[in-house]
């Protein structure tokens, strides 16, 4: 039995993940028919079931942070996960990059955390990554995220101002699921400018909709041939 995850349902081995319980249980009600609870343990939030298409598929709550998200990864993965895509959210780091962006990311760097290798840049699943781009279309923006222990006001340390935007999750995600043989990639909406607008609830409800839309269609088996 996994060390936080206490499953009460089948997990699928395609997964999204997000950090708040809340846009789980909004994600299921979008993406699956007749949801079912599959874990509340830690207030961890995960549904299972299938999506119209058919496809089982889970979507799961990892908490904040990339040490909470990399932890419930391998739960996941000892549950029988074998594919993720974290749906999340950024703050931008330049200006081009503007609120209700969705952007698919191309690389990641982690800056801080216990382990990190600052700076080093993880990349996805090349074969998952394809599948989320090509399901993003034009919706989509290629991007790297600073993956970051907190998240301040105001921009970025200077090293990380290379990168387009800045998480707290994405680089331990890759990272882990490289650790693991999990194939795993990412969207994140962009929630916040660089200079501060921040996206209001209704567009970022709406953002994260279409940015699990694309995770899943992602995710399923015929997507990656």
């Amino acid at each position: 039995m996994p060390a936080r995850l206490r499953p009460t349902a089948p997990i699928a081995t395609a997964a999204i993940l997000v950090g708040d319980p809340g846009r789980a249980l909004m994600l299921a009600q979008e993406l699956l028919v007749q949801p079912k609870m599959s874990n509340h343990a830690r207030g961890l939030w995960g549904y299972s079931g299938r999506t119209p298409g058919g496809e089982e598929l889970t979507i799961q709550a990892t908490g904040i942070g990339g040490p909470s998200a990399a932890l419930v990864l391998g739960d996941l993965a000892e549950l029988g996960v074998r594919r993720a895509v974290r749906v999340g959210t950024c703050t931008a780091l330049v200006p081009e990059v503007e609120p209700g962006t969705l952007l698919d990311v191309a690389e990641a760097h982690a800056w801080g955390g216990p382990g990190s290798r600052e700076g080093t840049p993880v990349r996805p699943d090349a074969a998952l990554s394809r599948a989320l781009g090509a399901a993003l279309g034009s919706d989509g923006r290629r991007g790297i995220v600073a993956s970051l222990d907190v998240l301040h006001g105001g921009g970025a340390p200077a090293p990380v101002a290379a990168g387009d935007v800045a998480d707290m999750q994405t680089a331990a995600v890759l990272e882990r699921g490289r650790e693991l043989g999990v194939a795993a990639a990412a969207v994140l909406v962009v929630t916040e400018g660089a200079a501060g607008r921040r996206l209001s609830e209704d567009a970022e409800e709406s953002a994260t909709k279409r940015a699990g839309a694309a995770a899943a269609a992602a995710l399923s088996t015929s997507s990656l041939g």
